[in-house]
């Protein structure tokens, strides 16, 4: 029986270190739209309670980020707070600094969960179960009760036309 599992162990960490090291890189395609036409489209497609834009001193004061290292961005959070729903798409200057937007909006994400622990309890599972997706020099955040439908139209403005 311990052998058993001990090659069963031995397979699954084998398999892990060589689809790791496979060495295939995913190449990005660059979308057509600006950050703010594609948060745009993806309320249009999936509707989300009232937002409003965020403008840079909010992005310093919520994100915890320089909007100086972003060549573009669209911050939309609810209008009233009794919501969760927030859609970030941060398009980065430089790739270098992608780790540190991440972080931000990790940070971003927390502030949100903390602010509707004991507040709102649906609306605190969403900000749970919120989605940070990379791609490219572009960073996504989105916390809904329809994220998974939001992230499906962002990834399509990368699929191949």
């Amino acid at each position: 029986m311990k052998k058993g599992i001990i090659i069963f162990m031995l397979t699954v960490i084998l398999g892990s270190v060589l689809t790791a090291c496979s060495g295939k890189k995913e190449t990005v395609i660059e979308p057509e739209l600006s950050a703010k036409e594609m948060a745009d489209k993806m309320v249009e497609k999936v509707e989300q309670p009232a937002q409003v834009e965020l403008k840079a001193d909010e992005v310093k004061t919520l994100y915890h980020l320089d909007p100086e290292k972003l060549e573009e961005y669209a911050i939309r959070i609810p209008m009233m707070n009794v919501k969760t729903n927030e859609i970030a798409i941060l398009k980065v200057k430089d790739a270098k600094d992608i780790s540190d937007v991440e972080s931000a909006v990790k940070q971003r994400a927390e502030d949100v969960k903390k602010q509707f622990e004991t507040y709102l309890p649906d609306q605190y599972e969403n900000a749970k179960n919120y989605k940070l997706i990379t791609k490219g020099k572009y960073v996504l955040l989105v916390i809904s009760d329809r994220s998974d439908e939001l992230v499906k139209e962002y990834e399509s403005f990368f699929a191949k036309k």
